[in-house]
């Protein structure tokens, strides 16, 4: 679809200059350089993205959760009922799922969007985007068209954009679908090579004495529809499902808006690897939240090169884990824009950490003693009028 070619040929770039001025400015905080590790690249890396204007800050926050069904349940691959979709569909209505409770705590909005539940009638609350009553069993046929695949893409890529639009700087993604596993392991095996049986993992509970037969599964539907590993649409629509495909319209979404993603689990890094082979982009975009308890997990973010904030033995999916680390990417941002520095006594001096041996016009009395760096640092933080922080500027953390 042309369409969807002309917009991912506008997401832009990130702007190093900008990232440069924000290392500049965290190297001058308050600690010694790089003392808050993931944080700090975390500020940087949210500074260089265009939709936030160089400056890292969080406005309106939204969690958007795709939710299907799949017709590769019929295999055996998951153990709970497919009417288990439309059920937690709905109590994520109310606010009652994890995926809600998390996301009030961070005080994010969830939008429930019904991309391909197999009921009779639209489910009341829920945002319809339906595509089927559920994708194509991937075991004997592809999970759906093409067309469809770049039908639902465009309206997901169009339904994040206005919420940017309205004042959403964090997206986060989620999926609700019994048997979804399966075909986001189809994924991740297609497009980077690995065996089915390195990345079918056991996904809700599913007992290991029918594990084998997920994998013959996930094997049966990439020799049998055969996707192309260079084209993500013909991957999630020859194997995936509609909940991966909303999920890759998010991210495509919000970086042509220039602003950043949080993955969840398992699911939206396969959605995530289809999305970056239509366009590699997107990838700076992207913020991994935490680390999936499911097989396929490490390959996956492997292969994207990135590593997760959290690890924390969740596999739940629904967003939780992109809710859960939303006070992280806040706590980046205040970090940055909260912090005091040393540039209003020391311009362009930074914290950096060498060793520096005072002069005797430093401290009281001269010592050759490290232990009495601090002595001077305590003298001079003392005495500030007198221009004797001047050492300051020379000295590490030991």
């Amino acid at each position: 679809m042309q369409i969807i070619a002309d917009l991912l040929n506008t997401i832009p770039a990130i702007n190093s200059a900008a990232m440069s001025r924000a290392q500049r400015h965290v190297d001058g905080l308050l600690k010694p350089v790089g003392s808050l590790g993931k944080l700090e690249a975390l500020a940087i890396q949210l500074a260089g993205m265009p939709g936030v204007n160089g400056i890292p800050h969080v406005g309106k926050k939204a969690v958007l959760v795709m939710c299907a069904d799949h017709g590769v349940w019929e295999e055996g691959v998951a153990i709970s009922p497919k009417e288990v979709t439309a059920i937690q569909a709905e109590n994520m209505t109310r606010g009652t799922t994890g995926v809600c409770v998390l996301a009030a705590q961070a005080g994010a909005n969830v939008h429930v969007i019904d991309v391909g539940i197999d009921t009779a009638e639209p489910i009341p609350g829920l945002i319809n985007m339906r595509v089927a009553r559920g994708s194509g069993n991937i075991a004997s046929a592809p999970a759906m068209s093409r067309r469809q695949a770049e039908k639902l893409l465009l309206d997901v890529i169009c339904y994040t954009r206005e919420l940017a639009k309205n004042g959403v700087t964090l997206f986060g993604v989620g999926e609700l679908g019994m048997a979804n596993t399966t075909p986001a392991a189809a994924i991740v095996s297609t497009i980077t090579g690995r065996d089915p049986e390195e990345v079918v993992g056991i996904g809700a509970n599913l007992p290991t004495d029918k594990l084998a037969n997920k994998i013959d599964v996930v094997r049966r539907a990439i020799t049998l529809n055969q996707p192309n590993p260079q084209d993500g649409v013909d991957v999630l629509a020859k194997v995936g499902g509609f909940d991966l495909v909303g999920i890759a319209g998010v991210m495509l979404g919000a970086a042509s808006c220039g602003l950043p993603v949080l993955l969840d689990g398992f699911l939206s890094y396969a959605a995530a690897l289809a999305a970056c082979q239509m366009s590699p982009a997107i990838k700076p975009y992207l913020i991994p939240s935490h680390l999936s308890a499911e097989k396929g997990a490490r390959i996956a973010l492997s292969h994207l090169g990135l590593e997760p904030y959290l690890n924390m033995d969740m596999r739940l999916g629904e967003g939780s884990g992109a809710a859960l680390a939303m006070s992280i990417i806040e706590a980046a941002c205040a970090i940055y824009n909260n912090m005091g520095g040393f540039a209003p006594i020391f311009p362009d001096i930074c914290y950096h950490l060498t060793h520096y041996k005072p002069a005797a016009a430093d401290i009281p009395v001269a010592s050759d003693n490290p232990a009495h760096y601090a002595d001077a640092i305590r003298y001079n933080a003392r005495t500030p009028l007198q221009g004797s922080l001047l050492p300051l500027t020379r000295l590490v953390w030991a």
